[in-house]
């Protein structure tokens, strides 16, 4: 029963070792003008908010800390990144049209009102990410100000 038992775990360091070898593509591309902080000017608040509870999953360019680097958690933080993605890419604000713009920022003040954004295992490793009631009201009535400044075309 012993040898099996270190043959099990040698068979497990084994597979931990090779799956390292696959691993997913970054999500490092460069800030470009479509980019929402730099086609917009935002709010010093809103910016930091963005970078530190939004950005790593909402744009092309995500902050990779060591343990990202780790399959299979590199693996699963690529997940989220393409999920992520996929609903609000905030790389690509500047090429959106009016409507998809407020249609955006009316989602980000949905999400951020019923704590749904930044998810939980994202706020748990990032401290940062973590929005006070202050910041998540904050962000709220930006979303909405800026709403109502696209839709009038200030």
């Amino acid at each position: 029963m012993r040898r099996i038992f270190q043959i099990l775990i040698v068979l497990f360091v084994l597979a931990l070792v090779v799956i390292q070898f696959f691993q997913p593509e970054k999500n490092s591309g460069e800030i470009d003008s479509n980019h929402i902080l730099k086609s917009e000017p935002l709010p010093e608040e809103i910016s930091s908010l963005l970078a530190n509870a939004c950005l790593d999953c909402h744009s092309n360019q995500t902050n990779y800390l060591w343990y990202h680097q780790v399959a299979p958690v590199s693996w699963f933080i690529n997940g989220h990144i393409t999920e992520g993605k996929s609903e609000l890419n905030l790389s690509d604000w500047g090429t959106w049209d009016p409507i998809d713009k407020i249609s955006a920022l009316d989602d980000m003040a949905t999400e951020v009102k019923n704590g749904k954004m930044p998810i939980k295992s994202y706020v748990l490793m990032h401290r940062k990410a973590k929005l006070s009631e202050e910041q998540k009201a904050s962000l709220v009535a930006w979303t909405e100000s800026f709403s109502e400044r696209i839709l009038t075309g200030e």
